[in-house]
Parts: structure tokens; sequence; C-alpha cells
């Protein structure tokens, strides 16, 4: 891009990272669940973030926000991942005000099928273009980027 963007720099960058978001995402989702079906970002991104934290839980008000959910969009999307038998909510003994939302036995061994699946997906279609230094400085960009908009 030369020592100044243009307009039209900027528009393209960020276009791209638009276009190459679109275009993966189905590819690293699609029919990605142990019968075949798709799964949509919010549920993913929920489940897999409950994987990642010891015990398995984390504030419902939390976890909307990390996820971009209005409470009310989160409170439908974690009836729905209720009803699925994935996840429990559980009142936090300490404050009354405090919702956990925790996996259950079945919501554990589904996310590690699914992760297994997105880490297989995430070297062919992200690792394999880039490379590792690339993914490092992808993470880099990403890290940098959100934490601008928070900060």
């Amino acid at each position: 891009m030369g020592v100044h963007a243009t307009d039209d720099d900027l528009i393209t960058a960020w276009g791209l990272v638009h276009e190459a978001m679109n275009s993966i995402q189905p590819k690293l989702l699609g029919g990605i669940t142990p019968d075949g079906k798709d799964m949509s970002g919010p549920w993913f991104e929920v489940l897999i973030r409950l994987q990642r934290t010891p015990e398995h839980r984390l504030p419902m008000s939390r976890l909307a926000r990390e996820v971009s959910l209005s409470t009310g969009g989160f409170t439908k999307l974690a009836d729905r991942l209720e009803r699925e038998g994935y996840l429990v909510r559980e009142n936090c003994a300490e404050d009354r005000r405090v919702v956990y939302a925790s996996l259950t036995e079945g919501g554990v061994a589904f996310i590690e099928e699914v992760r297994a699946r997105h880490v297989r997906r995430l070297r062919e279609h992200v690792l394999e273009p880039l490379g590792e230094d690339g993914v490092r400085q992808l993470t880099t960009i990403a890290r940098t980027l959100r934490d601008s908009v928070s900060a």
C-alpha cells in the first residue's frame, strides 16, 4: 500500500477481510456436527468458549458479551442449547444476580468432537494457505483490531 494508505486501499483491505471470512466460515462449520448438520457461529462460539474454560462454565452475561449477542438473544440461544442437553444454568452461591452457563457431560462430548473436526478444517483452510508465520500475524492483527474497539 505504500507509505500512505488511500481511501481505496482501506476499502479494498477491509473488503478482502470480509470476503475471506464469508468464504472460509462455511468451510469451517458447515456439516460439522456428528450428525452432519451445520453449526451457526453463536452456537459454536458459546460451546467452544465453555469447553476451553476451567470447569466448563462462565457467567451468562459475560458469554453474551463475548459472542456479541443481546441479553435476550443470548437467553434464547441458551434455551435452545439447554433443550439440546448441552448446557445447564446454575445460580451463583455468592451472588444471586449471577447465573452461570455450564456444559453438561453431553455438551462436553459434543463440542470435543466438533472441535476436533473444526481444527482439521482450520489446518486445511487457514494454516495451509497462511503458514505458521501467517497465522501468528493474523492473530496479532485480529487482537489489535479487537482491542482497539474495546479500549
